[in-house]
């Protein structure tokens, strides 16, 4: 679920979630379970917005600090 929630935010923000999850952790070149929760992402016409915090807390609940510091600086790229 946690997966899902950030690819799903990527979707939303036209982010690549393997490009930003590579950043994250450039060692991990092919994750199966990404690749699975993109596919069951929809489109952002489709999709419910996913507030920053709620997929930050999300990440930060299963130990992803790394991934949620990489999101925090596409966030901040967004805003401008």
């Amino acid at each position: 679920m946690m997966i899902l929630v950030f690819a799903q935010w990527c979707i939303n923000h036209d982010l690549n979630p393997e490009d930003i999850y590579l950043k994250a952790y450039p060692t991990q070149k092919e994750n199966k379970e990404l690749k699975e929760a993109i596919s069951l992402t929809v489109s952002k016409e489709e999709a419910g917005e996913i507030n920053n915090e709620t997929v930050l807390g999300v990440l930060s609940l299963f130990g992803n600090d790394d991934l949620a510091f990489i999101l925090s600086e596409e966030m901040e790229k967004l805003k401008k």
